[in-house]
């Protein structure tokens, strides 16, 4: 007598064994979508942040040539306004604003263009440089203006003689707006134009993955 055959099944390999509940299929050539690292992004993130703070020294040339001047005169023993109701100082302020969130865009613009992706490293060197190029903006137009010695100022100038007051950042507010303007002109191309990260394939257990 013969022993009764059985049907042949084939090994179940543990590599075939689909996870209980849906199946994460990724393409095979996603690999170089991840980004070029986390060493490279550091890189590049160094790099945006030194550049952008360099930019700040454009800030504060421009700075001082825009903003309002606010004229004082001295009576030889106080000083004083020479328009009580003047804006200049308030205008300083609001010419820094506009500068600030101008030079924002467009170093968030020039570094999408450049880099035309996102990622953590590089908003933060964005943020760190744009912060630092407003601080170096600020500082480098109060000193090539007016001094701030304002009683040498005025004995320079003589009694009843118009000079400049110092040139000040009343609201210091002001340094966060290249920051913001940067990180929200970014998120907007990022969001817009970036990479997409290709969609996965999922497969129900036992299906055969789409092709």
């Amino acid at each position: 007598m013969t022993a009764p055959l059985t049907p042949h099944e084939p090994p179940h390999e543990p590599s075939q064994v689909p996870p209980h509940g849906l199946v994460h299929r990724e393409s095979a050539d996603h690999g170089g979508a991840d980004g070029p690292g986390l060493r490279v992004e550091l890189s590049q993130a160094a790099v945006v942040a030194a550049l952008v703070s360099l930019a700040g020294v454009l800030l504060g040339l421009l700075w001082l040539w825009l903003a309002p001047r606010v004229p004082l005169i001295s009576d030889g023993k106080a000083v004083y306004l020479k328009a009580t109701e003047g804006e200049q100082a308030i205008g300083a302020d609001g010419t820094f604003v506009l500068l600030a969130v101008g030079f924002g865009a467009l170093s968030a613009a020039l570094v999408f263009w450049f880099l035309r992706r996102g990622g953590i490293p590089l908003v933060i060197g964005l943020a760190l440089g744009s912060l630092l190029a407003s601080v170096i903006g600020w500082r480098l137009g109060v000193w090539l203006g007016p001094s701030s010695d304002v009683a040498a100022s005025a004995r320079a100038a003589g009694r009843g003689v118009v000079f400049d007051a110092p040139l000040r950042l009343a609201a210091k507010g002001a340094l966060l707006f290249w920051p913001l303007a940067a990180m929200a002109v970014h998120l907007g191309l990022t969001a817009a134009f970036g990479p997409r990260d290709p969609e996965p394939d999922w497969a129900a257990p036992g299906l055969p993955p789409k092709p």
